[in-house]
């Protein structure tokens, strides 16, 4: 029966004069996600609408599924396009498809009709009462609740008629694109990829930097970044994934900083790095999964010893989440699965026994005068060598 879908969008209706670009962006953004689905599918603008119609057959889950993947889209109505052939073929229309959704007629229901066609002779309170009418002839088990109904059937007259009761879900937020770009440091573990798509949520485009440490950290540990980056760009759409070998560097700390130091030396090292391919990408600021507290480099003191070295705003969407919290996003994307496979990441090769917790930053910028010699140099060339991947 359905071979379209209206699209409803929340934030995007308040934003006035530049409504249109945000509208033209999320209709860009489910064009690119219905290409997964099995249909060729046309995406229209009419009215304040948007609306989805698929040309011939198609698999109507998966269709849905992708849509539910589009940052900007509140609401996902399954519709029926009906032409104006007068009231009376409305009314069959509006009864036969009642008869097809609710096999059980024991439901309340309302109906609402919308005459954005000022043209058409009915209007729209005396359209709904005629169609409520007709529908409890039709079906008299079924009763009239206006206020709380368990099926709310709208019609809305505009060129074509729509008819629709069923709403899913979508994941709200703002299209991708319509603010700006991030660059998300990745690692293998559950924080990151939630915080990825939280931030592509609020409409940043983002890109990501993953440390690798060969030997220690396998080609395996590097798969599984590849694999969670896959994950979040089914919501967040292509991201460049920067591979760095951190190896060395992260040798040269170990030997020349205090142990209890290394964990931040390092954190510093890696926001400095990323934050040259966020200037090479052209982001606005950098993406971390921290939260307060969860381990010893997240401590408000190991915090700002990291921020200290950035000139980039830091975005830390989970920095007040707990565990559980974040790892409830995560199984509701569905990253949880791969990123709790046990492949190591270069940061938990090199954690020391005994890291501080309130790390004072003149005291870290004097045991970092200790990599004076080489430090410049291996930043380059972990910069100049890193690998980049296109994800999608």
């Amino acid at each position: 029966m359905f071979h379209a879908f209206l699209i409803k969008y929340a934030e995007i209706g308040i934003k006035g004069k530049n409504r249109y670009l945000f509208e033209d962006a999320l209709m860009k953004q489910i064009r690119h996600a219905l290409r997964e689905a099995e249909g060729e599918f046309d995406v229209t603008k009419e009215q304040g609408r948007i609306y989805v119609r698929a040309n011939g057959e198609f698999d109507f889950d998966e269709a849905v599924e992708s849509l539910q993947r589009v940052f900007g889209i509140a609401e996902i109505c399954p519709v029926v396009i009906l032409e104006d052939e007068g009231y009376d073929k409305l009314s069959k229309d509006v009864i036969a498809y009642v008869d097809e959704q609710y096999p059980d007629k024991k439901k309340t229901f309302k109906v609402y009709a919308r005459r954005a066609k000022k043209s058409y002779p009915i209007p729209s309170m005396e359209l709904a009462a005629e169609l409520g009418g007709d529908i409890l002839d039709a079906f008299p088990e079924m009763s009239v609740d206006v206020r709380n109904p368990e099926i709310l059937i709208t019609v809305e007259i505009r060129e074509k008629i729509y008819l629709y009761s069923q709403s899913i879900s979508g994941p709200g937020g703002m299209p991708v694109g319509t603010n700006g770009k991030a660059m998300l440091l990745l690692s293998g573990g559950i924080d990151s990829p939630v915080a990825g798509y939280m931030i592509a949520k609020r409409g940043v485009k983002i890109d990501a930097v993953y440390f690798h440490a060969p030997p220690y950290t396998s080609e395996r540990a590097k798969q599984k970044v590849v694999d969670l980056a896959k994950l979040v760009a089914r919501y967040s759409g292509p991201i460049h994934l920067h591979v760095v070998n951190f190896t060395d560097i992260q040798l040269y700390i170990y030997e020349k900083c205090p142990h209890d130091e290394l964990t931040i030396i390092m954190r510093r090292y890696m926001m400095k790095i990323a934050e040259r391919f966020a200037q090479q990408d052209g982001c606005l600021g950098l993406i971390t999964g921290e939260s307060i507290g969860q381990v010893a480099s997240q401590t408000i003191q190991s915090l700002a010893a990291t921020n200290e070295v950035c000139t980039m705003p830091v975005f830390r969407p989970v920095i007040g989440f707990d565990k559980q919290e974040i790892v409830d996003i995560s199984v509701k994307i569905g990253t949880y699965e791969t990123s709790i496979q046990p492949f190591e990441d270069c940061c938990t090769i090199f954690v020391a026994k005994h890291p501080v917790t309130k790390p004072n930053i003149n005291v870290i910028k004097r045991s970092e005068m200790n990599l004076q010699e080489k430090i410049d140099a291996m930043l380059e060339e972990a910069v100049n060598t890193a690998e980049t991947i296109m994800v999608q």
